[in-house]
């Protein structure tokens, strides 16, 4: 474990050592959030660059507090910018879902888990397209939480911090943005874990 607080200090007070090992320290999980967020690993490359420019040019605004929730608001806002300039200047739209393509079938790295068969891992990737589909359809902000309370387990202070929201927002934010990952994954019932789907039979 790293002592956050003494270094995020001496970053501030000039030490370039001290940054990057706590930008190395988070980096994998500010790149988690962008991926996610942008379902792009090229833009979640370039937003996480852009974030730790960004995190190094301000160091000095830097209030204290916790410095991941802090760089991760930087990344949060690069990837809200990028996503608002994709709505100016669409490209391709977003495919549909379909468990039966070829394409996109290897899992990122950081989302990889060894599995007994090849069978169960070819589930988990679709299960994982079709989490990743609906997550690409909740509106910005919803996604925002999703991706940090549920993807990232931070807490609910710490995602306050990373958005920039008050505490009551992002409650009110993740579950509306639940109910809506609830009612997408229904289009992909025979993917999710049986648990879930019995649940989901009994509440009807």
């Amino acid at each position: 474990m790293i002592n956050e607080a003494a270094l995020a200090q001496a970053a501030k007070d000039g030490d370039l050592n001290a940054f990057n090992r706590l930008i190395l320290e988070y980096q994998d999980m500010a790149y988690n959030v962008a991926y996610r967020l942008l379902s792009d690993p090229d833009g979640a490359s370039d937003a996480l660059q852009e974030a730790v420019i960004s995190a190094y040019r301000s160091l000095q605004q830097y209030r204290g507090g916790s410095f991941k929730a802090w760089l991760l608001r930087m990344v949060t806002n690069k990837c809200y910018d990028e996503l608002r300039r994709r709505k100016r200047r669409p490209t391709v739209p977003l495919e549909p879902f379909d468990p039966e393509s070829e394409e996109e079938l290897e899992n990122p790295s950081w989302l990889a888990d060894e599995s007994p068969s090849t069978e169960e891992q070819i589930e988990e990737m679709d299960l994982e397209k079709a989490v990743q589909d609906c997550i690409n359809h909740l509106p910005d902000e919803f996604r925002a939480v999703v991706v940090l309370v549920d993807l990232q387990a931070m807490d609910y202070q710490e995602a306050s911090d990373a958005i920039g929201k008050p505490l009551g927002t992002i409650k009110s934010r993740l579950a509306r943005a639940r109910l809506k990952l609830r009612d997408c994954l229904q289009r992909f019932g025979e993917l999710l874990p049986s648990m879930f789907r019995l649940e989901e039979e009994e509440t009807r």
